[in-house]
């Protein structure tokens, strides 16, 4: 059997894949089965932030595969120590809890919020506000927190204790004045799953008031936008936030799994040894690459993703047959008169790939992609929207 019949019979059918069989990759560039190359606009769906096979990456991760692979959280490593000082040192953060996904670091944000507005009122059962359209996660409780009905249907009972919102001054009020037990208030600068859809700065303001006002947490999902993807360290420093939690993932593993919860000098000492865990949290190996990754994100390289994705939002606006451009940074949706599904296989015809979310096209480039292969590939997007 080809590998498209097997993954038809042995794997679970939870992803319509599109019909490629990458087999190898370098730099923003990829190839399928029989030689085909594809200028990537997908990263992995975020995670690749210097494309693939990056040799510094590469180097950083296998130079600790050579000494060891993996320990249990039972004993120190310098490579979980250092990153945690980094990610601290960029964010302005006190402690960090590694884990392996965003799902699980946005766990670890619920589990936080709610152990401090025990410790700190003496209730239980708090609940969290999220927002429409938001996407925090495919665990049980992360897809409760997730603002899209289309994600529970199936899975009810949901666990209890979220409030979804429309990100508006407005609707936020009504909720912590309906609700007495509010703890939290989590929320992406960027809802990627939920169509590319940015924060207002009116929105942030809002949401920085009743945090000072009424103490509550305010938990920045950053699994998608952060690491240098918004064209900041992260997403919510467009937007003047002071998050009291910040979780990551996808991007600052580089091409491996990690997640991480970072939390400020008010929560840095919620957690006692046994109240939270994880097996290959913070794994060595990983974590010497996610570091080379956040070393490699200094001011100058950040003005570049900043720059490219000016040159993307320009060039799509002024483009015939788009309707619509939103994101921030290297996270990009644009709506066009034909179907996002559509406009991805033409793509794939074409030598690009790119993804889709709701009715849109979503690019999520290598953060390092070459200008040329940039241009060349916004230019065919643009060729397929006009034809």
């Amino acid at each position: 059997m080809n590998v498209f019949e097997l993954d038809k019979s042995f794997v679970a059918p939870t992803y319509a894949r599109f019909p490629i069989n990458i087999v190898k990759g370098k730099g923003s560039l990829c190839y399928d089965e029989s030689g085909k190359e594809y200028i990537d606009l997908g990263s992995g769906i975020g995670v690749n932030s210097f494309g693939f096979c990056d040799e510094d990456w590469v180097k950083a991760v296998y130079t600790q595969l050579q000494s060891f692979q993996h320990t249990s959280n039972l004993y120190y490593t310098k490579p979980c120590a250092d990153l945690a000082k980094k990610l601290c040192e960029i964010s302005n953060m006190s402690k960090v809890f590694f884990s392996n996904s965003g799902a699980e670091a946005n766990e670890c944000a619920i589990k936080i919020a709610r152990e401090y507005f025990h410790k700190t009122r003496g209730e239980k059962n708090a609940t969290i506000i999220t927002l429409k359209n938001s996407f925090h996660g495919r665990t049980l409780t992360t897809l409760s927190a997730t603002g899209q009905d289309c994600f529970h249907e199936y899975f009810t009972p949901l666990t209890p204790g979220f409030v979804h919102i429309e990100p508006t001054k407005e609707e936020l009020e009504k909720a912590i004045s309906e609700n007495d037990n509010v703890c939290a208030v989590m929320f992406e600068a960027v809802r990627g799953e939920g169509g590319v859809l940015p924060l207002t700065e009116e929105f942030a303001n809002a949401l920085t008031t009743v945090s000072k006002q009424k103490d509550i947490l305010l938990i920045a999902d950053e699994v998608q936008c952060g690491n240098g993807r918004s064209g900041k360290y992260y997403g919510y420093m467009n937007l003047g936030l002071n998050p009291d939690i910040v979780t990551t993932a996808k991007g600052l593993g580089g091409g491996l799994p990690i997640g991480a919860t970072m939390m400020n000098s008010k929560l840095e000492n919620i957690f006692s040894p046994g109240l939270n865990g994880s097996t290959f949290g913070g794994n060595p190996a990983v974590c010497a690459g996610a570091l080379n990754i956040l070393n490699r994100l200094d001011e100058s390289f950040l003005l570049n993703v900043r720059q490219k994705s000016e040159y993307i939002f320009n060039s799509l606006k002024k483009a015939g047959g788009i309707s619509e451009v939103s994101g921030m940074g290297l996270m990009v949706g644009f709506k066009c008169s034909k179907p996002a599904k559509e406009i991805a296989l033409k793509a794939i015809e074409k030598g690009v790939l790119v993804l889709t979310a709701k009715d849109k096209v979503r690019l999520l480039p290598a953060l390092n992609i070459p200008q040329e292969l940039l241009q060349k590939a916004v230019n065919i997007l643009i060729s397929i929207c006009e034809e």
